[in-house]
């Protein structure tokens, strides 16, 4: 008796590998290359080849006119016996700290009253922000007029009956930095209000519903779910109000430039009219180089401990 078998199916031949497998590694485009080399190329060209020209320049003698003389670290040892110097430190310092402290603290707090949406809410918004579209030379202007004898400030104090308190405020020793850092303030409070409203927007609100379960207080929730949240824009905050601080330059020369007296002068007004105007050029970038290491110590500070803590 035949046994019937079913009839073997041919499985078709696979065809040969094809794409990547088959030609190997896929090459990028050249034109992709292109798009990354050339912004490359125009930051090296403006940005990375002028720092390390700076950079040379501290260590040189140089008027602008004359070929650069080569002297070590003398512009460094200069600053060690500078008066000036020193005083300009200490004003950037307390800039610093209060231009820093006080734009970092009101920033946060404009940014807590104004994060939930209601009627109205755009137009506070944008008036607060306002201040950070217009020029800082512009905004020195404007408070230059404020603070003039016969200026809004003295006259409004006189309509208070504080006619007492009326001052020459932008050309007093003890008065003109602290003048010069409201109009930095009144212009970066927008700015840092719009960088935490962009970190509370990014906050699950189920962390606060929790945080009401369980009996937190407005406090508490602020304290255990609003700041842990908000410490990678802190990062962000702190770098941008240090880089800020140490680089304030136009309104502190449109107001003061410096005085009277250097009592307003910071190191970047410092560097500038030593630069520019004593035509001192290899001071002036030491000066810089000064500023910019001050900046990079700071910076790379906060953010070690804060990954730290992170960890």
């Amino acid at each position: 008796m035949a046994v019937l078998t079913a009839p073997q199916r041919k499985t078709p031949a696979q065809p040969p590998l094809s794409g990547r497998r088959g030609r190997g590694p896929r090459r990028n485009p050249p034109l992709l290359f292109a798009f990354v080399l050339v912004p490359m190329l125009a930051e090296a060209m403006w940005v990375f080849w002028p720092a390390l020209q700076g950079f040379y320049l501290s260590l040189t003698r140089w008027d602008g006119v004359t070929d650069p003389q080569f002297v070590g670290l003398d512009n460094f040892r200069e600053m060690a016996g500078d008066e000036v110097f020193r005083s300009a430190t200490g004003h950037t310092v307390l800039w610093l700290v209060l231009f820093g402290g006080l734009s970092a603290l009101l920033g946060l707090a404009t940014a807590l009253l104004l994060q939930q949406e209601r009627r109205g809410i755009g137009f506070y918004r944008a008036a607060l922000f306002m201040p950070v579209v217009f020029s800082l030379v512009a905004t020195a202007l404007v408070w230059q007029a404020i603070y003039q004898p016969d200026g809004v400030l003295n006259q409004l104090l006189e309509s208070v009956g504080l006619g007492s308190l009326r001052h020459a405020w932008l050309a007093d020793q003890d008065t003109a930095l602290y003048a010069v850092i409201v109009p930095a303030l009144w212009r970066q409070i927008g700015y840092v209000m719009v960088l935490y409203l962009a970190g509370l927007k990014g906050i699950d609100p189920a962390l606060y519903e929790a945080a009401k379960v369980d009996g937190a207080s407005a406090w508490q929730r602020f304290r255990h779910v609003t700041l842990p949240q908000l410490r990678g824009v802190n990062a962000v905050v702190v770098s941008v109000i240090i880089i800020d601080s140490l680089r304030s330059f136009d309104v502190v020369w449109a107001l003061t430039r410096g005085g009277p007296y250097h009592s307003s002068e910071l190191l970047s007004t410092y560097m500038y009219s030593t630069a520019f105007q004593s035509l001192r050029l290899g001071y002036g970038s030491a000066l810089a180089v000064v500023i910019f290491l001050l900046a990079f110590g700071v910076i790379c500070s906060y953010l070690i401990r804060a990954f730290r803590e992170a960890d």
